[in-house]
């Protein structure tokens, strides 16, 4: 029997509501050596850099994206901005500056194993149906990002997209590689809601058999 191996991060979203009245993306084959994986969304925990021998660490920071929604565009139809708090925005391979904050969040990790050994890392995001306040919700799928970035001329390795609600696939990780994008995060705006801070989490992982 083999067992999953996976490393999971998360961002908590929000979107407060008041009644009407671009990241250089980045693929690097890495030096095949023990198994490990790594997934950072948001802040991360490095000693050194992975390019020079440096050594990833746990983070248990829980990096907010967020918009406020002024009274007179709520369900506008025109699409929000939304920032972040994290701080990240270089990249711990190397230290090269990818994305810039708020606008931006930094997603990227690496899977590694031994030798020729072969195999595939998936990078998952889980989020529930809808983002709730008291006595109502939000579609998670009102909101969605475009991966981009600072000198970007390349195919995205964790590309754009729309959350489902539920859990979705957003990229492979072939063995010995490194993969990073920046993710810019925009709330639809299409529909008249309550008042209120309406919040859910997705929470991404990246996992191998």
């Amino acid at each position: 029997m083999m067992n999953k191996f996976s490393r999971s991060s998360c961002l908590l979203l929000a979107l407060v509501a008041f009644p009407a009245s671009p990241a250089y993306c980045y693929t690097v084959t890495i030096t095949a050596g023990p198994r490990a994986i790594y997934l950072q969304v948001g802040n991360g925990t490095f000693t050194g850099f992975f390019s020079s021998g440096g050594i990833p660490g746990n983070n248990t920071t829980v990096n907010l994206v967020s918009v406020t929604v002024p009274a007179a565009q709520v369900g506008s139809g025109t699409p929000l901005t939304m920032t972040t708090n994290s701080t990240a925005t270089a990249s711990f391979w190397d230290g090269f500056t990818f994305c810039t904050v708020p606008a931006q969040v930094y997603i990227g990790g690496f899977f590694r194993r031994p030798g020729n050994a072969a195999g595939t890392a998936t990078l998952t995001v889980n989020t529930p149906a809808t983002l709730t306040t008291t006595g109502s919700s939000i579609p998670f799928t009102k909101i969605s990002w475009v991966s981009s970035g600072i000198g970007d001329t390349g195919v995205q390795p964790i590309p754009s997209g729309t959350f489902t609600g539920g859990t979705q696939t957003l990229a492979t990780f072939p063995v010995n590689t490194w993969r990073e994008s920046c993710h810019a995060f925009s709330y639809l705006n299409d529909q008249v809601v309550g008042s209120g801070t309406y919040t859910g989490r997705a929470t991404y992982t990246l996992s191998a058999p």
